[in-house]
């Protein structure tokens, strides 16, 4: 069996292992396109693939399979928050791994809820963007073609894609601050504005929080909140040491991304409505739904 994929026009080269993760089925990885190259199943206008490739557009790369792959996938139905011919936008529940080893993941769940681009450079399946945790709620953002879906990421890298979170946080805080402490040794800066506060006989307060990360560390909201004495409430790692709880339900949401559509140049901003746990600590957020 052999697949095929034509390369539109691209803006600017590309090394093939990073255009080829997602255009066929089974390359959903660098390292797994790195793999293919390897064992000579990669081919560029009918000659072998080298991984210092470059492609410009045009190429018709092939895929040549030395067995048959299933794909995994399963019938989680996703709220689409925005969806057309090039990306999508869906609503990540509570309780589900964005991607993994595992069948029961987001991204094994795309195909069946979005629908299938007509671009030439359609992906065989849809590819997340980037990561939310698994009790994360809220926005994610979806490839839905090889060019988009390089451009985006590389949106993310350049912080040119505006993300904005609420939590829930524990004890007194101040109105408004940013923290800067490093992560892995690693610079990093978080932005936090109190929206609401309420009274917590456990907590002293509870806190609406409005958070911004201007850097992309791993787990960066939730160590920078505990950092200052105020972890987000149902935080089972990052949390206060008297706090004796094992956890619950994170209340962490992803409530907004703004971004220039990479094809279209327009300003797209979705946003998520916040989930029930949210509007029963704090009932003026439902008007937001």
């Amino acid at each position: 069996m052999i697949e095929t994929h034509t390369v539109p026009e691209l803006g600017e080269k590309v090394r093939l292992q990073d255009y080829a993760v997602g255009i066929f089925k089974t390359l959903v990885s660098r390292k797994g396109t790195k793999k293919a190259i390897k064992k000579r199943r990669l081919t560029i206008n009918g000659k072998l693939a080298f991984t210092g490739d470059w492609i410009h557009g045009g190429e018709e790369i092939s895929l040549l399979e030395d067995r048959l792959i299933h794909l995994p996938s399963t019938e989680l139905k996703l709220e689409i928050l925005f969806e057309d011919e090039y990306m999508a936008a869906v609503y990540k529940p509570a309780g589900i791994l964005v991607s993994g080893n595992k069948r029961h993941t987001l991204e094994n769940a795309l195909s069946s809820n979005l629908s299938k681009s007509k671009q030439i450079d359609a992906l065989l399946k849809p590819q997340p963007l980037h990561r939310l945790d698994y009790p994360t709620t809220g926005v994610l953002l979806v490839g839905k073609t090889a060019n988009v879906t390089m451009k985006l990421k590389k949106m993310f890298e350049t912080r040119k894609v505006e993300k904005m979170y609420h939590a829930v946080t524990i004890g007194n805080m101040e109105n408004y601050g940013e923290i800067t402490s490093a992560i892995d040794g690693k610079q990093a800066r978080s932005e936090f504005i109190l929206r609401e506060i309420i009274s917590s006989e456990k907590y002293t307060a509870l806190n609406l929080v409005q958070l911004i990360p201007h850097t992309g560390r791993r787990h960066q909201l939730r160590k920078h909140l505990l950092e200052i004495g105020n972890p987000i409430l149902g935080d089972p790692v990052y949390k206060l040491e008297r706090d004796k709880r094992r956890g619950g339900r994170l209340y962490l949401h992803a409530t907004a991304v703004k971004f220039d559509h990479p094809i279209t140049h327009e300003s797209i901003e979705v946003v998520a409505p916040f989930p029930k746990k949210f509007i029963k600590l704090f009932p003026s957020l439902g008007s937001s739904r």
